[in-house]
């Protein structure tokens, strides 16, 4: 049995056991350490035995004795050692709680982001615990998305977790009034966990499809559930037009870049459904930032080539963007747009001031995209300089490949 299966079967039921554990126990970082000495006990096992038939309960099972062998250690936890283990689940207990699950797998998982999203803790930190105690995410991967080094990420992890503990943190479903605070974050949740699945930050594959159509499950029971909120409709409709891209994103594990893709090959029903959900939400007034890059995915999703994509419109939807949504990824993406649209020296001049940012300044697709720039401005040097520091900054190796790849093509013809 490989590592891998055990994980997909580990990143499908987590959640599940997580919920199952909060219900009687209100600890999240207790839990989250009880669920993951579960994991770790599956890889040895199942890696020997092979999954079980009821993997959920097993997991339930074993993390829930963890979860009492932990609390028992603790002598200063002696209230909360008796609660512990009055819930200790029999095998039927076990068995009737998963079968409960199964009804409504979606429900049980969106109830989670909820809950863990927190009011305790800052949204960032609210998105980041859940991500990674939910969502089973790895640290590395949620420091990528924030844009800090992973020893940052486990910090923040850490004191949001003390923070819990310390406000005696209640895990129950918010008030009507509390609501819209939390889907933001869960919002947030489902697009950086899409983020990380379209283009892995590490790795040798590019995509996570587990992790990609995970988010957009979650985002369209979240669109059923409330289907007149703008922003839950952008950001379905945003994953929707991204991922219809994505088969073509590759050739023999080699990257293929948006003005090299066969557009015939782009999955036309979903381009059909996000440009839909589009078309009913743009009219409503409000528009926030999932929908405007959504927006901009449509205009590249319609366009029949590279050549003929509207670049002014693009530029357009990216000031609009910057205004609603102001960061550094943004300013990077308009600096192509506005290159495309008035020509290349003015994205340099847009991407320049991102150099005295200490995180952009790591980042790898910063000096790629001057890369690129400075390639087209005809100043080959530079530009072999910026792939070669881009390549050394990439850490998910088509990324690295293609990029080195651009600096074998650019030595060659010198």
């Amino acid at each position: 049995m490989s590592n891998r299966v055990v994980q997909e079967v580990w990143r499908r039921e987590s959640p599940h056991v997580l919920a199952a554990l909060l219900r009687r126990h209100g600890d999240l970082g207790d839990c989250e350490d009880a669920a993951q000495e579960a994991a770790e006990a599956a890889m040895v096992q199942w890696g020997r035995d092979g999954v079980p038939a009821n993997p959920r309960g097993w997991l339930i099972t074993v993390a829930s004795r963890r979860l009492i062998d932990r609390v028992r250690a603790d002598r200063a936890r002696a209230v909360r050692e008796a609660a512990v283990a009055v819930a200790q689940p029999s095998d039927a207990y076990v068995v009737a709680s998963v079968d409960q699950a199964r009804g409504d797998d979606s429900d049980d998982m969106l109830r989670m982001l909820v809950l863990c999203c927190h009011p305790s803790l800052s949204r960032s930190s609210q998105v980041a615990l859940t991500l990674h105690a939910v969502c089973g995410v790895g640290t590395a991967e949620i420091a990528a998305a924030y844009l800090v080094p992973p020893r940052t990420m486990t910090q923040r992890l850490t004191r949001a977790r003390s923070t819990l503990r310390s406000a005696g943190a209640v895990f129950e479903l918010p008030s009507r009034s509390e609501l819209p605070s939390r889907i933001a974050s869960v919002l947030d949740v489902c697009h950086l966990m899409f983020t990380e699945g379209h283009t892995r930050s590490a790795g040798g594959a590019l995509v996570d499809w587990s992790l990609t159509e995970e988010a957009i499950r979650l985002t369209r029971q979240l669109h059923c559930a409330i289907p007149d909120h703008d922003e839950i409709a952008g950001a379905l409709a945003l994953m929707l037009l991204t991922h219809a891209r994505a088969a073509t994103r590759t050739e023999d594990g080699d990257l293929v870049p948006l003005a090299e893709q066969n557009r015939t090959r782009w999955d036309r029903e979903l381009i059909a459904q996000g440009v839909g959900i589009l078309e009913r939400v743009l009219p409503r007034g409000h528009v926030g930032r999932f929908q405007l890059q959504a927006a901009i995915a449509a205009v590249h999703a319609e366009s029949p080539t590279w050549e003929r994509t509207d670049w002014p419109q693009i530029s357009i939807l990216y000031t609009m963007l910057d205004r609603v949504a102001p960061n550094p990824i943004v300013t990077l993406n308009r600096a192509v747009a506005i290159s495309m649209t008035v020509g290349p020296q003015h994205g340099l001049d847009l991407i320049t001031p991102l150099l005295d940012n200490t995180s952009m300044r790591r980042h790898h697709r910063t000096h790629a995209v001057r890369a690129h720039l400075l390639e087209l401005i005809g100043d080959r040097t530079a530009a072999i300089d910026s792939y070669q520091r881009a390549a050394q900054l990439a850490t998910n190796i088509p990324e690295q490949r293609y990029l080195n790849n651009r600096v074998r093509r650019l030595t060659d013809s010198d």
